[in-house]
């Protein structure tokens, strides 16, 4: 990507903050301050998370940001407001309200529009912000927190760590405008991934975190943070000024949790979030309401069947570092509570799978040691290709009398097609234990949670090494079988299928509950939770409380529309309406519909002026290289410095990291190769690397990422030919064609991409020349129109493609692209 000029008196270096920083009075990215506040009652948090954007430029601006949030969090208000104004958000169908926000900014008004993308990732777009004006959009939260050992855990999460794309790149107009094209298996792939700033940028965006603490009747013994550096102000927890957004914000509460079962009534008489809880039954009236259950685990051993285990281990580039250190230990960890009734495999993954011996095996001395062997010579490599090994620990988990099947991922999680895996792998999943272990200071939660609720497993978070012992302890404990199982609920008039997944009961980990009640009993309601512990019958009796707490509305519909979403990721389509319709009835924001605020007040001339996606940091914990060496850093410079636009070209995090090139992977999945063997063998464009050293060597030493848009190491030279860059060059193509109009900056920044890449392979004749002619894209008189097709036909011809239409891409909704190409779902239904 070529550097901007900025005039030297506007701009000037900063020191010691990275390679390319500079700054500037004027500033060029729009988000300014995040502002997260938090109420925490016993076990739920509200939380309010205001986003202030600025606009710094001289034209209107429309601003893109892409952040996560709690994975199990109930979004259920959005507000706007600008100049004074306050404009309330209102939920509807997604597609409407895109048509909606999209209406308001033909028309020269303000809006703004909140969207899901995955349970933890969402984006929000604010469009026709005037010049030098402020506008703060604010969410409000309901959360339930987890409970587990004595502890219960306020999760915040605060960066989009970049994530593995696989799959081809599709056809047609991106989506979004993340860094990474749209592919066939994530088809919003360009709505997950927001370009990530240069590592030692200065903290462009301003944080505060504070959380108000409310036992509620607990006796709250300790507080303590994990991640961050935190201030106490009696019963409040702020966040040390300075801190940046690059991992999870962390609290952790002592206090001991008891069996209650609550009943919130609040929309009895009334309505609340778009429906109401009272309902005409025959002559009579019944009033309604949610519930939520909390049982203790009973003090019970629990039982250790027999176990086929098979344990799958991330070895991709995003865990190098301490990830890869954690995982490997924690790995030996699981390895070791096996007992000699127990048979087991281990599977190493990135983009092949390894292993250090073939199938089940019995959990003998001589093997455990084979297999912690083979796990203390792992390194982080290759690209996250999670599918594959799902796949094979099924094969290798087949139904066995009398023996328990569990599967134990250890990962990051930081996988794009989370959906594509449910569809593929969650119903065999479903029918085995699935335990999780994340290991990350941004881990992709929301993902891991899904796949250990499929399993009745599960999910253990691991943020750092020094939370590493105290997790394995806990991890040791539930790696067995769970203390209760087959868990049933009787004595509640409850609404046919709104009752949450009620899984097992682990030590140390309450059975938390939530569903609908058709009927309230006017003395109170009495629940019996019945399941077998070792094979023999267990009930527990727990006696109702009224209370007038919304939030647990908010949350039941919460959980409940998760469990919808999985499911129609798992091919119950039909759900669709369903998912809508229990959405904006209860008011809470799902993945088919969006918050949008519309302003009455006309403000400008048409649409935008100018359009920018927020670059976020990266993240903590991620390995990064010693010097900036790689021309994706120069890239990375330009979006930071620069007051231009940056869109889909623009170079992700994954193109800075040592060692590796982010490729698009191949069509087919490469062969695995045989345990043991090195990656000499593998072809320079694998997703697993590039130009992997000759001689037998155990592969690339770094982290390499499987998503295109970077640019190679000159260190790294190819032998000749376009073999190594081909994916590369397919995927520059397609963004190309996609391409709506023939831009200037757009075309020159991908001069200065095929110049790196030409350099890369010993300067190739063609690629110099094509190179030039789009460097002086920005040379005024330039037919840009002509420019374009001239390299698209250029492209094609090296790539070696059909002749395509240059003209671009058709809206996704549309079907564009090429006419033989397989036709887009609308993006809201995407993955």
């Amino acid at each position: 990507m070529k550097i901007v000029p900025l005039e030297p008196g506007r701009c000037r270096p900063v020191p010691d903050s990275g390679f390319g920083a500079l700054r500037t009075d004027r500033g060029n990215l729009p988000l300014e301050g995040v502002d997260v506040t938090a109420a925490v009652s016993g076990l739920v948090a509200g939380v309010e998370v205001a986003q202030e954007f600025r606009n710094p430029f001289d034209v209107t601006l429309e601003a893109t940001y892409v952040f996560p949030l709690p994975d199990r969090a109930a979004v259920t208000a959005f507000r706007m407001e600008a100049d004074d104004r306050v404009i309330d958000g209102v939920l509807k169908e997604r597609g409407q309200a895109r048509a909606d926000y999209d209406r308001a900014l033909r028309e020269g008004r303000r809006a703004a529009i909140a969207e899901e993308e995955r349970p933890d990732v969402f984006t929000i777009r604010v469009g026709n912000i005037l010049p030098g004006e402020r506008v703060t959009v604010r969410m409000s939260l309901s959360q339930p927190l987890p409970y587990e050992d004595g502890a219960a855990t306020f999760r915040f999460p605060l960066v989009v760590a970049p994530r593995y794309i696989p799959g081809a790149p599709l056809d047609g107009s991106p989506a979004g405008d993340g860094a990474a094209p749209d592919t066939e298996a994530v088809p919003d792939a360009s709505r997950i991934t927001p370009p990530v700033l240069l590592p030692g940028f200065p903290a462009p965006v301003r944080l505060s975190l504070a959380v108000t603490l409310d036992p509620a009747g607990l006796d709250l013994r300790d507080v303590s943070s994990s991640l961050h550096v935190v201030e106490e102000d009696g019963h409040t927890v702020r966040l040390r000024p300075g801190e940046r957004l690059d991992r999870d914000f962390i609290l952790r509460l002592a206090f001991d949790a008891s069996t209650a079962l609550q009943i919130d009534t609040s929309g009895t008489d009334g309505e609340t979030g778009g429906q109401t809880d009272r309902e005409t039954d025959g002559g009579g009236t019944r009033g309604g309401g949610t519930f939520a259950l909390t049982v203790v685990p009973p003090a019970l051993e629990a039982p250790r069947a027999p176990r086929d285990l098979v344990l799958l281990l991330d070895r991709s580039g995003s865990m190098s570092g301490w990830k890869m250190v954690a995982a490997r230990r924690a790995a030996a960890r699981i390895v070791d509570t096996l007992t000699s009734n127990d048979r087991f495999a281990v599977l190493t993954f990135d983009s092949v799978v390894e292993q250090p011996f073939e199938g089940l095996v019995e959990a003998s001395d001589r093997d455990r040691y084979r297999a912690v062997e083979h796990l203390a010579r792992v390194d982080a490599r290759g690209g996250t290709e999670l599918l594959e090994p799902l796949r094979e620990a099924v094969r290798l988990l087949p139904p066995a009398e009398g023996r328990e099947r569990v599967l134990v991922l250890v990962t990051d999680g930081q996988v794009g097609n989370e959906d594509q895996i449910l569809e593929q792998a969650g119903g065999a999943l479903s029918a085995m234990r699935v335990h999780a272990v994340g290991i990350d200071r941004a881990v992709n939660a929301g993902f891991l949670g899904r796949l250990a609720g499929l399993g009745a497993g599960r999910c253990e978070l691991v943020e750092s090494e020094d939370r590493l012992d105290a997790a394995m302890e806990q991890i040791h404990r539930r790696i067995g079988a769970p203390l209760v199982t087959d868990l049933a609920l009787k004595g509640l008039d409850t609404e046919p299928g709104t009752v949450t997944h009620l899984g097992s009961i682990f030590p140390g980990v309450p059975l938390r509950a939530y569903g609908r009640l058709r009927r309230v009993e006017p003395g109170g309601a009495t629940v019996t939770v019945r399941g077998l512990a070792a094979g023999e019958p267990w009930e527990r009796q727990v006696t109702a409380t009224a209370v007038d707490n919304p939030a647990l509305r908010a949350v039941w519909a919460r959980a409940h529309l998760r469990a919808l979403e999985d499911r129609y990721a798992m091919g119950e389509h039909e759900l669709e309406d369903e998912i809508v319709r229990v959405s904006l009835e209860y008011g809470v924001l799902c993945r088919f519909t969006a918050y949008v605020a519309v302003d009455s007040r006309t403000v400008a001339e048409g649409g935008p002026e100018h359009r920018v996606i927020q670059p976020v940091e990266p993240p903590s914990g991620w390995e990064m290289p010693s010097a900036p060496s790689m021309p994706g850093f120069m890239a990375q410079a330009a979006v930071m410095a620069a007051p231009g636009p940056f869109r889909a070209s623009s170079p992700t995090f994954e193109a800075a990291l040592d060692q590796g090139v982010p490729m698009s992977p191949p069509a087919a999945p490469a062969p695995p190769r045989a345990p043991g063997a090195g990656a000499a063998g593998s072809a320079p464009g694998d997703a697993g690397g590039f130009g992997a050293s000759s001689g037998g060597s155990a592969g690339p030493r770094g982290p390499v990422f499987g998503r295109p848009g970077a640019v190679p190491r000159p260190a790294r030279r190819a032998a000749g030919g376009l073999e190594p860059v081909r994916g590369q060059l397919v995927a520059e193509l397609d963004r190309l064609k996609a391409l709506p109009t023939a831009d200037a900056l757009y075309l020159a920044d991908l001069g200065s991409r095929l110049a790196a890449l030409s350099s890369y392979l010993g300067d190739h004749a063609e690629l110099s020349a094509l190179a030039r002619e789009l460097e002086a894209a920005e040379r005024p008189g330039t037919d840009l129109a002509g420019l374009r097709r001239h390299a698209v036909e250029v492209l094609t011809s090296l790539t070696g493609g059909p002749a395509p239409d240059a003209g671009g891409g058709g809206s996704p909704e549309a079907g564009g692209g090429s006419p033989a190409g397989p036709r887009r779902a609308p993006f809201w239904k995407r993955g």
